[in-house]
């Protein structure tokens, strides 16, 4: 018994609309366009960047302008070292004034001292020479005193006998008192004369004392002859100290004015005491060499192309500074130097070029 043939039928994918086909297409296509020009601006932004690293490595006429503020850190304490400075030198002149008239007034006095020493000493010798010849011109009336003092001793003792005989006689009234007076006054006048003659010697003796021996008197006067030198050998070293503090201040002085000018060649020195707006660059130590005053400045745009001149550099200073570079961003070395602008914005910008067009566009 046959069997009925069973017909297979295969069935075809049903075909995509005409407008969703365009679609896919340009979707695809977007896609491409969108990679190719990521991939191409990706590639040109590491060419740029390959190139400005090679270009900031390679160039050496570049220079970043630098805003410097009266306000800064650096400024303040530039500003307050240099008013320390300024105020030191008032007060060491004040000293300087002050040692000048204490030196002045000590040489007045050691002259003074001086003229008297050999004016003290010339007395010295003056007396001890005529001590020599009044000493034993004195011992000898001394002792010829002393003889005198003897002879009146025994005409006292006399006296004393007589007395008694005058004071018996008028007991008796063989005279009359006024008489008997009279006699004893003459008698008291006697022994007072033979006590001062003796008061005499004893001041005789002492005065041939002092002339002949070295006194207590002459000791006074060698103390203050001893004293007279000492106060000059002492303001000879006061005076020399003096002098050397009064030479010591005006080293620090001129010290101290010449760190003053040196202060004055520092660009913050300038910024601070100066009545316009100045404008500042640093310069890398590699890129110096064309850092003279007069070689034009150039500012460009994108920091390299359509360069024009904006200036001129005014002054070169040569004190060391250190900042961050304006595109590796790493610490570098330099100076600074003074530009003087014609356009002032370009103190703004982040990179400026000495001596020529870095690109000749």
């Amino acid at each position: 018994m046959a069997t009925p043939a069973v017909e297979s039928t295969t069935l075809a994918p049903k075909a995509r609309p005409p407008r969703q086909t365009l679609a896919h297409k340009s979707v695809i296509t977007v896609y491409r366009v969108f990679a190719i020009t990521v991939l191409y601006a990706v590639l040109v932004g590491v060419f740029c960047y390959a190139f400005v690293m090679g270009f900031y490595a390679l160039n050496h006429t570049w220079v970043a302008p630098i805003i410097l503020s009266a306000y800064d850190e650096k400024s303040l304490d530039f500003m307050q070292k240099l008013v320390i400075s300024r105020q030191s030198i008032e007060d060491l002149k004040v000293d300087v004034t002050r040692q000048q008239s204490t030196i002045a007034e000590m040489n007045k006095q050691r002259a003074s001292l001086v003229a008297l020493d050999p004016e003290l000493q010339t007395a010295i010798v003056r007396e001890r020479a005529h001590d020599r010849v009044t000493g034993p011109e004195l011992a000898a009336l001394d002792v010829q005193k002393q003889a005198d003092n003897a002879k009146t001793k025994a005409i006292v003792a006399q006296i004393h006998q007589l007395e008694s005989r005058i004071n018996s006689d008028l007991a008796a009234g063989l005279i009359a008192k006024g008489d008997a007076a009279t006699q004893l006054a003459a008698l008291n006048q006697a022994e007072d004369a033979y006590t001062d003659s003796k008061i005499a010697d004893v001041l005789l003796s002492d005065s041939v004392l002092d002339k002949t021996t070295v006194g207590t008197k002459a000791l006074d006067v060698l103390e203050k002859q001893a004293e007279l030198r000492s106060e000059i050998a002492q303001l000879d070293i006061t005076f020399s100290v003096a002098e050397k503090q009064l030479q010591e201040d005006n080293r620090q002085i001129d010290r101290l004015r010449d760190a003053i000018n040196t202060a004055k060649l520092s660009p913050y020195y300038l910024n601070a005491t100066g009545n316009q707006r100045l404008y500042f660059a640093f310069v890398p130590y590699d890129n110096q060499a064309d850092a003279k005053p007069g070689t034009p400045i150039y500012d460009c745009y994108l920091n390299m192309v359509l360069c024009r001149k904006v200036g001129t550099v005014k002054q070169i200073f040569l004190g060391e500074e250190i900042i961050s570079h304006p595109i590796f961003k790493t610490q570098i070395r330099g100076l600074t130097i003074l530009m003087d602008l014609s356009h002032p914005e370009s103190a703004k910008s982040q990179t400026v070029f000495l001596g020529r067009k870095p690109l000749f566009f």
